[in-house]
């Protein structure tokens, strides 16, 4: 379906852009630093509020996956 293949290509160029992760840990300068990062790209992408959760999220690891 086309909507599923734009949601695609719409991931595959965000990670072209090496989007930062983060892990969770207690660290806050990494949270806002990490924050930033995905905000630049999502911002130059023109996202949708939506789309910037999905790709934001796309990015978390370990413990933050538990949030």
């Amino acid at each position: 379906d086309n909507q599923g293949n734009t949601e695609e290509n719409r991931l595959d160029r965000f990670l072209r852009n090496n989007p930062p992760t983060f892990k969770g840990m207690y660290d806050p300068e990494g949270a806002q630093d990490w924050l930033q990062g995905v905000q630049r790209i999502v911002r130059a992408m023109v996202c949708t509020d939506a789309q910037k959760v999905r790709l934001g999220s796309y990015m978390l690891l370990g413990e933050a996956t538990d949030l």
